[in-house]
């Protein structure tokens, strides 16, 4: 894990310098695993972070935005009556643990001077993030409850004693020399980047893997050096957050990984690189979690239009054999004199053909003559009624697959509160049962929430993200003269500039915003039309989000995250 103790004693060290002496002003609990501090620290207001999530725990200050629930959950209720008001008097690491230790003083409702702690236990899917009474060192309640049945040794349970994860009989490696550093190391064994692992607290594979990698050919000379020397960076301070991509995969921490390679982007702090790494992933996993039976049934949904168009084709492919019908008809009643009935075939003269060939008309021995050539007159009657009916079923089903995949699209980009508005689309358009449960209040619906964003110009942009908010954009809170922008026949979301003559800069940061949320996220070369608001309509009868525009221009457009942070409206 890159989040290790090394990593949190340099998180705490920064957190120490932003928030200590800071009094919290607001605790907002987002989602299930994570909690928004509002603390008021030299003179600025900052947030900060706490994830106990299982594959994202993390904590550090943010920017980004977060909405909350309209009703807090008890443990924020919780938090809310014990810590708002209170001074962040420390922040401490436990050992070199990823255990970090809030301090904090208040006072309780007789005014009396209260002390707590918040232990927040940053340990992949054990994750917590515990509120103790100071002096009793009692549970007050957690994020995540652990009752004895899972862990008898260690229960995490209001009413109950704060017992401390087992510590790990390791040496840690701010207080090593050369000497005890090899002293611990078995060069006869191999495998030294684990060893290192091993007997060393607070250090993680990727950290002991460039230890290896510095040392070059690894052995009692070159191995203690590279140790030292990244040890005593650390010691000092002397830290690069940076994330390193090398192919798809990204990797973050507070050195340089020469072991890695890859493209390295420095940031000026451990926050504002988390910040950068984990934009968008955890939101992304709470909409695969909360939206996974939505998108398997537009899925499926799309896949049933699919195999209707196959058989579809496949009538029509029989449709076309209409002609024949007719013309085998026509024959057999010419030559209704020349058949019995009982004969499994008729062997005619086509007199319609050039050549006057013989054709085989293969007719049912129980019909006389007569029904049989009804039969073929009949049969070209329904083929020919048939594809009129087919091309319009098969233009229907692909309508229905292209908006399919419009609503794929928009679950990629949605954020959890996105989806209750996709729902509430199926359910209107018929396709999704209405669940709402007897005696319940039905919601007064409200305005889909807009995104928004801001140029470089300062020029107001605004997203929508769903066929809801895309609606509500385009056809009602635009202005006839603003800018409307959409990846040209590609899925993706409605944006609009609100300015009549926007600076090339801003179409193209616009086009960039378009690009980044449509299907065409991670390509490159997307084209992405723009036009007048008055030009673009709404047919009559139209699915949810589909429209019709002319009068456009196309600008080619390669997304880019890094744009999109920049431009998000705070």
């Amino acid at each position: 894990m890159t989040f290790d103790g090394i990593f949190t004693k340099q998180i705490v060290n920064e957190l120490q310098q932003t928030l200590e002496n800071g009094r919290i002003s607001k605790i907002y609990q987002p989602y299930k695993n994570e909690l928004i501090f509002q603390v008021r620290s030299n003179g600025r207001n900052q947030k900060l972070l706490l994830s106990a999530h299982p594959s994202y725990a993390r904590i550090h200050v943010t920017n980004e935005l977060y909405d909350n629930p309209h009703e807090p959950p008890m443990f924020c209720m919780l938090l809310r009556k014990h810590l708002e008001g209170s001074i962040i008097e420390n922040i401490r690491q436990v050992d070199m643990d990823r255990i970090i230790i809030f301090d904090m003083k208040g006072r309780n409702e007789l005014g009396d001077v209260s002390l707590k702690q918040l232990i927040i236990e940053i340990m992949g899917r054990h994750s917590n993030i515990i509120l103790v009474d100071a002096q009793k060192q009692t549970i007050l309640d957690s994020i995540k409850h652990v009752s004895p049945a899972v862990n008898r040794h260690r229960t995490v349970l209001p009413g109950y004693t704060y017992v401390a994860p087992p510590a790990q009989e390791k040496t840690d490696p701010f207080t090593v020399d050369e000497e005890l550093f090899l002293a611990k190391i078995d060069f006869n064994a191999g495998k030294l980047d684990q060893q290192i692992v091993n007997k060393f607290s607070g250090i993680s594979p990727l950290f002991a893997k460039e230890v290896v990698y510095r040392a070059g050919i690894a052995n009692r000379k070159t191995l203690a050096g590279p140790f030292l020397s990244m040890i005593d960076a650390l010691k000092q301070h002397q830290i690069t957050p940076q994330i390193i991509t090398k192919g798809q995969k990204d990797f973050f921490y507070i050195l340089p990984l020469q072991h890695i390679g890859g493209e390295a982007r420095e940031f000026a702090s451990i926050s504002e690189m988390l910040d950068r790494y984990y934009f968008g992933k955890a939101e992304r996993d709470r909409v695969k979690q909360q939206g996974n039976d939505l998108e398997r049934f537009i899925a499926n949904e799309k896949s049933k239009n699919e195999k209707k168009i196959k058989k579809l084709e496949a009538t029509l492919v029989e449709s076309e054999k209409a002609e024949k019908y007719k013309l085998f008809g026509e024959l057999l009643t010419a030559n209704m004199y020349a058949i019995s009935r009982g004969d499994k075939e008729a062997k005619v003269l086509n007199y319609y053909s050039e050549d006057n060939e013989m054709v085989t008309i293969p007719i049912s021995p129980q019909k006389t003559p007569s029904e049989n050539a009804q039969s073929y007159f009949s049969k070209y009657q329904k083929a020919k009624n048939a594809v009129a009916y087919v091309m319009h079923e098969i233009e229907k089903a692909n309508e229905e697959i292209a908006y399919f995949d419009s609503l794929l699209q928009q679950i990629e980009s949605a954020a959890p509160k996105d989806l209750q508005e996709i729902r509430e689309e199926l359910m209107e358009e018929g396709y999704l049962k209405n669940k709402q449960q007897k005696g319940h209040k039905k919601i007064k619906p409200t305005k889909p929430s807009i995104e928004h964003y801001q140029a470089s110009d300062g020029t107001d942009i605004l997203v929508g993200k769903n066929n809801k908010q895309n609606d509500y954009l385009t056809n009602k809170l635009a202005a006839r003269d603003d800018i409307w922008l959409h990846t040209k026949d590609i899925p993706g979301s409605h944006v609009i500039i609100r300015s009549k003559q926007p600076t090339n800069e801003t179409i193209l940061e616009a086009a960039t915003i378009a690009a980044y949320f449509s299907k065409a996220k991670n390509s490159s070369s997307v084209p992405v039309d723009y036009t007048l608001v008055r030009h673009v309509k709404k047919p009559n009868g139209s699915k949810p989000g589909y429209v019709i525009y002319d009068n456009q221009q196309t600008v080619y457009i390669t997304p880019e995250e890094d744009v999109i942070l920049k431009l998000r409206k705070p």
